[in-house]
């Protein structure tokens, strides 16, 4: 074994999981003088950090192109052994999932160290975790405890787990409170980047009936504010604190030091503490790396029953206090402090346990468990024969790529039209494509596809557009608005407002922004009403897809799910009266958007449990997509010139983006309540025909600009590229991307080696 790669954090970035990157870095160095070992940081959002010659590859989390160019990097570089530092948070993508198809394409062993291993995963989590399982050679946990959830969770074969306790240097046992300020007084300590889940506020409770004891008692908090809550919610909850203490006349006994500290430095904390307290909230917290430190230095510990300092206290190495309970903490500080004896007898069998767990013997453990995977990698090579075809094969989507939608936006709102890929100000704006924007802007927020400070900034635009638009006075919403920032109508179309409702109810089922989720169902509850009185089944179809994303928030909202029970049997109506076997849909003609009506029954089907509305929706979504394909299998939606009247031939252009989109959106819901996979093989045919899979073989979207253009006419594409067709192209993206950790479940994994690649086209 000669190079070693590791993918994690690394300081000088700030947070738990950077400082063991960077120890266990070195220590394998150490260990192994002639290893080669050297990181891949991940950089979170835009920063940007000052990295030691060590790190050579650096990936923005939220940049998915950068995970495959990491790939190719490791590959290229004749890794051995990539050691991944698994933490939900610190990879892009929902629950991580951009990590993915970087381990998809290794063709090294992989040994993942998981730092959080829940208990009661989401649906999303499960799925990404129970593929890097999957991926992974060997997979490394802290604890028993940990193990034992990977058996029970995952399903993970215990012969693959290595239970490796977390590293800890070398520090003094005891040391001089001089340098401190703090000279004869006894010290308890706490230390780590703060956030409100720490629970400091119990010992800083506690301290009354302490001082009562012990009046020359001083805490330490030591740690800045962990930067993800800082940039969240700011310094409030360390000012919380400070006010606390203010308040219980304590504050002369408790010291902030706001900064992140070196590891010297954290050393002489450590020497000079006579107590150590841990008094975190979380109860599943798996691993701490505070907590670790703390034993290691054989210090006295009192801490919380977290499922960490369960397993690391046991043997009495320490003692457990009640979650919240600042009076048994004060006991338990007091006893202690009452105690020598048992504070010193506490204190060596930390530091007995904390050898195992010093860096040098962590490390040589980490370098047998990677010489386990490569053996385990080997002996796969040799007697592993899978082959891939493309049916197995899930399609390779484009990147999200937001610049043309930038381009398209002014400090307005969103822009109607193109010429080429130059936005035409003199057509002004439109409530339908600022809906479609703030809908997409949504679904991107949800998987967290882009840079969440774009996807913040856009979102709050199209959303105060749509805002604007509506009228309390009336309940409806304008449309159209000149560049002079002029509306030029009463109210909008039918359409328009099912539109907005349609995007309002996905900002309040799928936003996590407060204030954009607050002001969205505000509007939602104000717009929803108008619908009772609309004739067009599209609005009423859009208006449905609203309902049901609004109802993943507020499920149990009996007057929205009551108006969505209304909506759907008008429609739902329309399509038992026209149905009949050769024309089962709900019109006398096809004409726009097509798809959206028979999603809109199964998208409602299912949240009401009525199986004859999704039955209903289902066989008319089955119709339109046989009617929408060529001979030679093409996508080939029904043309805007001329339409399908009932009885005449369909017109075969000019075939629009929104029905591509529309088509694609619908065929993945179609998916998610059946799981039958013929649909999602819709989905792909209709996807494809961005991508030049069309009757011209021409391709609409434009990787270049980000923009997709307007029509596939009978001779050639059109060359404009609006807001609509941008739109409805990366809506259509989203819908495939919805489900790519699904269907990725079913491809070999890049660990195991492809033999034979079988290419069979149709």
């Amino acid at each position: 074994m000669r190079r070693v790669a590791v993918l994690g954090n690394h300081l000088p970035r700030r947070c738990g999981i950077a400082t063991f990157t960077t120890d266990l870095a070195e220590a394998l160095s150490t260990a192994g003088p002639e290893l080669d070992c050297f990181v891949l940081a991940m950089n979170d959002a835009t920063h940007q950090y000052a990295y030691p010659s060590r790190v050579r590859f650096e990936l923005p989390d939220h940049d998915v192109t950068a995970y495959a160019r990491a790939a190719d990097f490791l590959n290229v570089n004749a890794v051995d052994v990539v050691s991944v530092q698994h933490e939900y948070g610190i990879f892009g993508g929902k629950a991580g999932a951009h990590l993915l198809p970087l381990l998809r394409e290794l063709r090294m062993p992989i040994v993942t160290t998981l730092h959080t291993i829940l208990s009661a995963p989401n649906l999303q989590q499960r799925r990404v975790m129970n593929e890097i399982t999957a991926l992974s050679d060997r997979l490394i946990v802290m604890t028993a405890g940990g193990a034992g959830i990977l058996r029970q969770v995952h399903g993970v074969d215990a012969a693959k787990i290595d239970v490796i306790p977390h590293g800890v240097p070398k520090t003094p046992l005891s040391g001089s409170k001089n340098r401190l300020g703090v000279e004869g007084r006894p010290l308890v300590l706490t230390f780590g980047l703060l956030s409100p889940d720490k629970g400091i506020e119990y010992v800083i409770d506690a301290l009354p009936e302490i001082l009562k004891h012990y009046p020359d008692v001083v805490y330490i908090v030591l740690g800045a504010t962990h930067p993800h809550v800082v940039e969240r919610d700011g310094e409030t909850y360390r000012l919380m604190l400070e006010d606390r203490a203010k308040r219980l006349g304590v504050d002369g006994s408790v010291i902030f030091h706001n900064r992140f500290v070196s590891q010297s430095e954290l050393s002489e904390f450590l020497a000079a503490a006579d107590i150590y307290i841990t008094p975190y909230l979380n109860p599943e917290q798996i691993t701490s790396g505070t907590l670790a430190y703390a034993l290691g230095a054989g210090k006295a510990v009192i801490s919380t029953p977290y499922l960490y300092a369960k397993e690391l206290l046991a043997g009495e190495r320490g003692i457990l206090v009640p979650s919240r309970d600042a009076g048994s903490i004060a006991g338990e500080i007091i006893g202690l402090l009452d105690d020598p004896e048992k504070r010193l007898e506490l204190r060596r069998r930390a530091a007995e346990h904390g050898e195992t767990m010093l860096w040098p013997a962590v490390a040589n453990s980490y370098l047998e468990s990677f010489e386990r995977a490569r053996a385990e990698h080997k002996e796969r090579r040799q007697t592993t024969f899978r082959a891939a075809t493309l049916a197995n094969r899930p399609a390779e989507l484009p990147q999200v790529n937001l610049d043309h939608i930038e381009i398209m936006t002014d400090d307005t709102a969103m822009l109607q039209h193109a010429a080429y890929n130059v936005p035409r100000y003199e057509e002004g704006y439109c409530l339908d494509d600022n809906a479609r924007a703030l809908l997409l802007m949504t679904l991107i927020e949800d998987a967290e596809a882009a840079d969440p400070k774009t996807v913040r900034r856009l979102s709050s635009r199209y959303l105060a557009f749509v805002s604007h638009a509506f009228d309390p006075a009336s309940g409806r919403f304008h449309n159209f608005m000149s560049h002079s920032r002029l509306w030029v109508d009463q109210f909008g179309s039918e359409d328009s407002h099912g539109r907005a409702l349609w995007a309002l109810g996905t900002v309040v089922g799928r936003s996590s922004d407060p204030g954009r989720h607050s002001l969205a169902g505000a509007l939602f509850h104000s717009a929803l009403s108008a619908v009772s009185e609309f004739r067009s089944p599209r609005a009423w179809a859009f208006a449905l897809l609203g309902i049901e994303q609004y109802l993943r928030a507020f499920e149990g909202d009996r007057n929205v799910q009551a108006s969505g029970r209304a909506i759907a049997e008008r429609l739902a109506g329309l399509f038992r009266r026209i149905d009949q076997p050769e024309w089962p849909w709900c019109e006398n003609s096809v004409t726009y958007c097509n798809a959206r009506l028979p999603q809109a029954l199964i998208a409602t089907g299912s949240w009401t449990g009525d199986a004859s509305m999704t039955a209903l929706g289902l066989r008319s979504l089955e119709w339109l997509t046989t009617i929408q394909r060529t001979a030679d299998g093409y996508f080939a939606p029904v043309g805007t010139n001329g339409f399908f009247e009932k009885g005449m031939t369909a017109a075969a252009f000019d075939q629009q983006p929104v029905e591509a989109c529309a088509t694609v959106s619908a065929c993945m819901h179609a998916f998610r309540a059946t799981g039958d996979h013929i649909w999602t093989e819709h989905a792909r045919r209709a996807f494809t025909w961005f991508l030049g899979q069309n009757q011209l073989q021409q391709r609409l979207y434009d990787p270049l600009s980000g923009g997709c253009r307007d029509a596939l006419h009978v001779d050639r594409v059109n060359e404009n590229q609006g807001a609509e067709s941008t739109l409805s192209f990366l809506m259509a993206l989203m819908d495939m991307r919805a489900d790519e950790v699904r269907w990725n479940a079913m491809q070999i994994p890049a660990s195991e080696p492809v033999e034979t690649l079988v290419a069979v086209t149709s």
